[in-house]
């Protein structure tokens, strides 16, 4: 272990990095990361920090970047542990003067090769609230990158713990087939929980072009709007909301015209988030 301004780091070593999209579209990537110390261990729904050395913009000597982790707690062993994340490679635009420039930690993960050291801190807190009595009910609702945490939930429930009595709903979007990541022809890593009775993937795609991944959950959400209602209103139900903080809008949009008003959905969130039975991580 190391310390920085930025607090105690780890070496991380790169085990795998593959593209999880196809050509032509945004890359994302899938990258396993193994870092050997007993020490570090996490659970499912906390995220890490990754360290890019400088210098950078305006004397800054590091640059910290925090991504999800996902994958449950079950990959690790006596001299330490692995944990898989996804990353987009990022670009922004100046707005001052239009110039593209690359995302610093975005582009330093995807063009890390296997066997390259990497610094993380962490993990940190997960701000997910998962229930642990499997009578449960769990509803999570994403796009992109935000299945990161969902995807180590569900081996989680399904894995670890050995089963799940309560119904588990993931509700997606997507722009394409091959943008569902671990749930398109090439990665189709959740198909395995498809069989379990209580488990259900609702995921809708862009049916027009300039579709985005927000409307595409929107169209999900819609088509299922009674069944998601029926269980968020369950006493014994968890929600957890992960991707752009547009997700968020077009949940609210649509479960607010499915119960009437705004008011009745807001009365109903209100309520989960006072009992402890609702979670967000939400990015720009």
């Amino acid at each position: 272990m190391g310390v920085t301004e930025l607090g105690a780091t780890a070496v991380a070593e790169v085990v795998e990095n593959r593209r999880i999209t196809p050509e032509k579209t945004d890359e994302v990537r899938h990258i396993v990361l193994r870092v050997d110390e007993p020490s570090f261990r996490y659970r499912e729904g906390q995220s890490i920090g990754v360290v890019v050395p400088g210098p950078h913009a305006f004397g800054n000597k590091y640059h910290m970047r925090r991504y999800s982790i996902a994958n449950d707690r079950s990959h690790s062993d006596e001299a330490g542990v692995e944990f898989s994340i996804l990353v987009r490679r990022c670009f922004y635009i100046d707005p001052l003067n239009g110039e593209r420039y690359p995302g610093i930690a975005s582009n330093y993960l995807c063009d890390a090769p296997v066997g390259k050291s990497i610094s993380v801190t962490g993990p940190y807190k997960s701000p997910f609230i998962i229930p642990t009595n499997n009578q449960s009910n769990l509803v999570m609702i994403g796009v992109g990158t935000g299945i990161a945490p969902f995807r180590a939930f569900i081996q989680h429930l399904y894995g670890e713990q050995g089963g799940w009595s309560g119904q588990v709903r993931l509700f997606y979007g997507a722009r394409t087939g091959m943008d569902m990541l671990y749930m398109n022809d090439h990665n189709s890593d959740l198909k395995e929980y498809f069989q379990e009775e209580t488990f259900m993937a609702y995921n809708a795609l862009a049916n027009r072009p300039l579709m985005s991944a927000t409307e595409a959950l929107q169209q999900s959400l819609d088509s299922h709007v009674e069944e998601a209602l029926s269980l968020i209103s369950q006493p014994q139900t968890y929600v957890c909301v992960a991707g752009l903080s547009k997700v968020e809008q077009a949940m609210d949009r649509v479960l607010a015209e499915a119960m009437g008003s705004d008011q009745e959905w807001a009365a109903l969130k209100g309520q989960l988030v006072s009992q402890g039975r609702w979670s967000q991580l939400l990015y720009s």
